[in-house]
């Protein structure tokens, strides 16, 4: 990264530690946990915090000699603020700097490093945990860079290649089952069984479809009446199930019960309401909740968690195809990101040398037009559109040359070109010393070339 500067990145997720580790570390509001953070460790210039219920990583600009001071005094704020022991599960934390750190969030963007390869929510939790360090005013010019291209590399991927394709998980496939028998699904009823995790992840599914209406029945009535509201849906209680199943189309099951709650002889019976009118019933509980002899009955079709793994599995074999493809993407975007971060370093010698220049453009080109009393208006900017033209084109040489870096990480050339134009202490005498030339040439340069000078100097160390 810069010269000075390192990117450290701390954290533990899914492969490293188990879930109540990950309970313990987790936290909903990353701005003010910053704002914490700021205010107890000294030792950081940007930082932000990323918590999901798979991974808990805190990322971190700051001096290279402020590491081991950085890390003591982190260890010490999380036992504060999630009273845990930091000797005790230290070893569940990864540490990674630089090239291998800014790795990394490529592949929590892109869902790479996610326990479901591919999928797209991680991506809208590290835009919130972007937003969340503007917030806390911990985010500055190297973290906005990086997560712009994090975003950005993350829309590539999805872009060039098919990671994000297929259902890889339970309920995504029952989506995609019911969106390919069913086709367009904004006529349809749907009917929920259940209301645990996969029940509302189906819910998030068909409601983006824009399904008509969502009825979700449970033994617990509360609970499918809290789903009910979160999705804009409508509550039954289990004992309700043989109204429901004349009017609704699809049917998903997903509870934790031992026995049948959907039986051949409950489906027979509300055959004749629903006028033969096709019924889909895809279970995915385990054990199941439907009886396999429903799919006897004339236009049922029965599906289990069976039917769907086999849909998984193949789709999981194209995506771990197109990680290959994406990782590749990655690494492309990584050395990109590595070269912004070598013109940057060498910045400040280019401001400097542009200074530099234009103060002695100015100062020769004052003597000149001292002498040349008698020049119209027209001609002292023809004078002044030369003497810059000839200087920008002069300085073009040794920018190029930094900026594409024809050298070992680019200190030779720095250093020497900051010797030769003396762009150090000396120069900065030099300017101190002659306060009653610089205020003449002020007065003698015109706003309006004031106003073109200053364009030009931005175009000419301008980093792309």
């Amino acid at each position: 990264m810069l010269a000075n500067l390192l990117f450290l990145l701390i954290g533990l997720n899914h492969k490293t530690a188990p879930v109540e580790l990950r309970e313990k570390l987790s936290f909903k509001n990353s701005s003010s946990l910053l704002l914490n953070l700021k205010a107890q460790i000294p030792y950081f210039k940007e930082a932000y915090f990323l918590s999901t219920c798979n991974r808990v990583e805190f990322g971190f600009i700051l001096e290279k000699d402020k590491k081991d001071f950085l890390l003591e005094e982190l260890a010490k704020f999380l036992e504060r603020t999630f009273n845990f022991s930091w000797d005790r599960f230290k070893n569940h934390f990864y540490l990674l700097e630089n090239e291998e750190a800014v790795k990394h969030l490529f592949e929590v963007s892109c869902g790479l490093d996610s326990m479901v390869l591919g999928e797209p929510q991680i991506l809208g939790q590290v835009k919130t945990c972007y937003q969340q360090a503007l917030e806390a005013r911990t985010c500055g010019l190297v973290l906005n860079k990086l997560f712009h291209r994090a975003f950005f590399v993350a829309k590539r991927v999805r872009t060039e290649t098919g990671i994000g394709g297929g259902a890889v998980s339970v309920s995504y496939a029952a989506y995609q089952l019911a969106k390919k028998i069913l086709g367009s699904l904004k006529e349809r009823v749907l009917l929920l069984i259940g209301a645990g995790e996969m029940a509302e992840l189906a819910c998030l599914h068909f409601r983006s479809s824009g399904i008509k209406k969502i009825i979700i029945a449970n033994r617990t009535f509360s609970k499918a009446l809290e789903l009910a509201e979160k999705f804009k849906g409508e509550a039954l209680s289990l004992e309700e199930l043989p109204l429901a199943l004349t009017s609704v189309d699809i049917v998903i099951t997903s509870t934790s019960s031992p026995s049948f709650l959907i039986t051949k002889d409950l489906v027979a019976s509300v055959l004749r309401a629903r006028k033969y009118k096709p019924l889909f019933i895809i279970d995915i509980a385990v054990p199941r909740n439907v009886e396999p002899q429903v799919n006897k009955l004339e236009n049922v079709y029965l599906y289990d968690i069976d039917d769907l793994k086999l849909v998984i599995e193949e789709n999981l074999k194209e995506r771990k195809k197109s990680a290959l493809r994406a990782k590749t993407i990655i690494e492309d975007e990584v050395f990109k990101l590595k070269k912004w971060a070598e013109e940057l370093e060498v910045l400040p010698t280019i401001r400097a040398l542009v200074q530099r220049a234009e103060l002695l453009r100015q100062r020769e080109l004052a003597k000149t037009l001292k002498k040349l009393k008698n020049l119209s208006e027209e001609d002292r900017e023809t004078l002044e559109v030369l003497t810059r033209s000839l200087v920008q084109k002069l300085l073009y040489y040794p920018i190029n040359y930094l900026k594409k870096g024809y050298h070992e990480n680019g200190k030779y050339a720095v250093n020497l070109i900051r010797q030769i134009f003396e762009l150090d202490e000396t120069f900065y005498r030099m300017s101190l010393k002659e306060e009653e030339e610089e205020t003449f040439l002020k007065e003698t340069i015109s706003p309006k070339s004031e106003k073109i000078e200053g364009s030009n100097n931005r175009d000419l160390y301008k980093i792309q």
